[in-house]
């Protein structure tokens, strides 16, 4: 912790050459894209696609899970989902996967979690099973994890589009969605087409 806070304390005098820069960002914000990825410490988003402040609307929860929409819910993701698209008219959203996910894990083999009620209940909204009581493994999720984390990112998509404000800009080609998957022991990353199942090289 203390080496964060001594970056902190000298970051003012390291992008002092900078000023013009950062005064441009506290004037308003125009991302490139909303980029929806996991909270894993191993995946920066700024790192692999080179974004400087103010390029990426950065959307992190366990797992990159985005829940189905729900009209009543009072929910973080919905609410930074409707912001990005409504207030910042963001064009792209990427869901973004990666290797060795200890979310994807416990989508596999359930009592890897079994200590941790709150996230337990948090990888239901993955929503791939047909019933709340029924295993993971049951539902042809597989073993493999880098298949069932691509999978699940694809999931993820279909749920943006269950959101009425995104279906809307989807539909009127004023919103794209993306499929990325990260390698974290390569830096690797792969994308998945639209209307395909299979990630390739970007």
């Amino acid at each position: 912790m203390q080496s964060l806070i001594e970056h902190a304390r000298t970051f003012p005098a390291k992008i002092v050459d900078r000023q013009e820069d950062f005064a441009h960002l506290a004037r308003g914000q125009k991302p490139q894209a909303l980029f929806i990825s996991c909270s894993d410490s191993r995946v920066i988003p700024s790192l692999f696609t080179g974004a400087a402040p103010g390029d990426l609307f950065e959307l992190r929860t366990a797992g990159n899970i985005v829940p189905r929409y729900r009209a009543q819910a009072a929910c973080g993701v919905a609410g930074s989902l409707e912001f990005a698209v409504q207030a910042l008219q963001i064009p792209d959203i990427v869901v973004c996967g990666h290797s060795h996910c200890g979310a994807v894990q416990g989508l596999i083999r359930e009592q890897t979690v079994h200590t941790m009620p709150l996230v337990r209940r948090w990888l239901s909204w993955a929503e791939r099973r047909a019933q709340a009581d029924e295993p993971w493994q049951t539902q042809g999720l597989g073993e493999d994890p880098t298949a069932v984390t691509q999978q699940h990112v694809l999931t993820q998509l279909d749920h943006l589009r269950s959101y009425p404000f995104i279906a809307r800009r989807l539909s009127s080609g004023r919103l794209r969605l993306h499929a990325w998957y990260y390698t974290v022991e390569t830096g690797d990353v792969l994308a998945c087409a639209p209307g395909a199942r299979t990630f390739k090289p970007l």
